[in-house]
């Protein structure tokens, strides 16, 4: 006998991001206003989306695949992220594999890489260049005394798994940002950094002649299943399909999964308004993460107007999955004391633009993915690493779809599933106290 799950709520992103500002407009794909069928449908056009439709196609070429989006590809939480792929495990020690711990850094590092080999296939077969898709590896970088160890310490345990990397004394990180605020700094080769929105479009854009038919501005309202298949309903059409990918992240809650297994937190970002490369020195393009988990993020971009600063803090527990305007005016505070505590000689520099972006976590930090229900498979939560985690959850729902096995397809398959939380008043209370409680430990950082 047949389900029918139906969406409670659609995805309100709020207002646009910088990434999409910078770019071009773009002409987006018709909505669906008929019915059609397909061999997958995916719901979501993210990263995990995305990477799911591409990794269906290049297994199986014949599959017709279609991916419909409720807004248009790069307004969603992709394209307000920061713009990192990163490639190693922030801390080597985290999280629960039920393996050893060098094994568990191990399967961290062949999920974060499956997705920067995606990208870069996709980077050569599409002609992108570096403004999009760049290869050049991160910093993380130290504020405070406390920060200095923190990074000395993980030099310690990349220097154990074998991984290339290089620390950096305050006069040499001093080089790389143009600003004398750091202590010291960490370099690791094997990070990407993009534009979020140029990548995902960019992805979309290459399906065109392809297999994979692209629906923007087409939420899914329900879907239904029977012995036959699924059927996944819209305002204007329907797709029926063998199976189903879901790839809404934290909006998987919408439709019933995960209900009471996910935390939507948002976190927030600032980019300047463009000035003049000589004031400051240093690269003109770099980016790096800090030495505290929960600390302040920083990109410095180039173009032809001039140069930017991105600055990422703040982290806001929302169980709506919207941010409201106290949310924003809080976080674009703290970045402007953020900003002026690390580049004082551009502390009258403004912000241009200031967004939030969603981000879906478990109590113990693994995916909400598989077959959910018959046919429908979900990648989905990416507790905060969306730009590996989610692409390559994608992948390997693909995969499992598929039926293709693959190391990345066992290890997804390796995970527990979500645990269930707290009741309701308690996660708000616990969440949003442990939330201040990381960002008061972070302190400069």
């Amino acid at each position: 006998m047949g389900k029918t799950f139906r969406a409670r709520r659609l995805p309100a992103h709020g207002v646009k991001a910088g990434w999409a500002a910078l770019l071009p407009s773009r002409k987006p794909t018709p909505e669906l206003d008929r019915a059609i069928t397909a061999d997958v449908v995916v719901i979501g056009a993210g990263f995990a989306g995305l990477a799911a439709a591409t990794r269906l196609t290049e297994l199986d070429p014949s599959l017709s695949v279609a991916v419909i989006d409720a807004d248009v590809v790069g307004n969603g939480a992709s394209g307000r992220n920061s713009g990192f792929l990163i490639d190693l495990p922030h801390d080597i020690s985290s999280g629960n594999f039920g393996v050893d711990a060098a094994t568990k850094s191990r399967n961290e590092i062949t999920v974060a890489r499956s997705a920067i080999q995606l990208y870069t296939r996709l980077a050569h077969t599409n002609g992108w260049d570096k403004d999009v898709f760049d290869p050049c590896g991160k910093y993380s970088v130290a504020m405070t005394d406390a920060g200095k160890e923190h990074l000395a310490a993980y030099s310690s345990k990349l220097k154990a798994l074998g991984e290339p990397h290089q620390l950096l004394d305050a006069a040499a990180i001093a080089d790389v940002t143009g600003t004398r605020s750091f202590k010291s700094g960490l370099f690791t080769p094997g990070a990407a950094m993009i534009q979020p929105v140029a990548l995902v479009r960019g992805i979309a854009d290459s399906f065109e002649g392809s297999s994979v038919t692209l629906f923007e501005r087409t939420p899914a309202l329900s879907i239904e299943t029977s012995w036959c298949g699924c059927a996944v309903k819209t305002p204007k059409g329907e797709i029926r399909a063998d199976k189903v990918i879901l790839a809404t992240n934290g909006h998987a809650e919408s439709f019933g999964f995960g209900r009471g297994e996910l935390l939507h937190v948002f976190t927030y970002a600032s980019l300047t308004e463009p000035f003049d490369p000589s004031v400051l020195g240093g690269l003109r393009k770099w980016g790096a993460t800090p030495a505290a988990p929960m600390g302040t993020t920083v990109r410095r971009i180039n173009g032809a107007e001039g140069d930017r600063i991105l600055i990422r803090s703040r982290y806001s527990y929302n169980a709506s999955i919207e941010v409201g305007s106290s949310s924003m005016k809080g976080a674009s505070k703290l970045h402007d004391r953020k900003f002026a505590d690390r580049f004082p000689e551009l502390r009258n520099l403004k912000f241009q633009f200031r967004w939030a972006g969603a981000m879906a976590l478990t109590w113990n930090t693994v995916p909400l993915f598989g077959e959910l229900e018959d046919r429908i498979f979900s990648a989905c939560a990416c507790n905060g690493i969306g730009g590996t985690k989610a692409t390559a959850a994608g992948i390997a729902a693909a995969e499992l779809v598929i039926g293709h096995r693959s190391a990345l397809r066992e290890i997804f398959q390796a995970f527990d599933k979500p645990q269930k939380l707290p009741p309701r008043p308690l996660v708000e209370v616990g969440v949003r106290f442990n939330l201040a409680m990381r960002e008061w430990r972070a302190g400069r950082e």
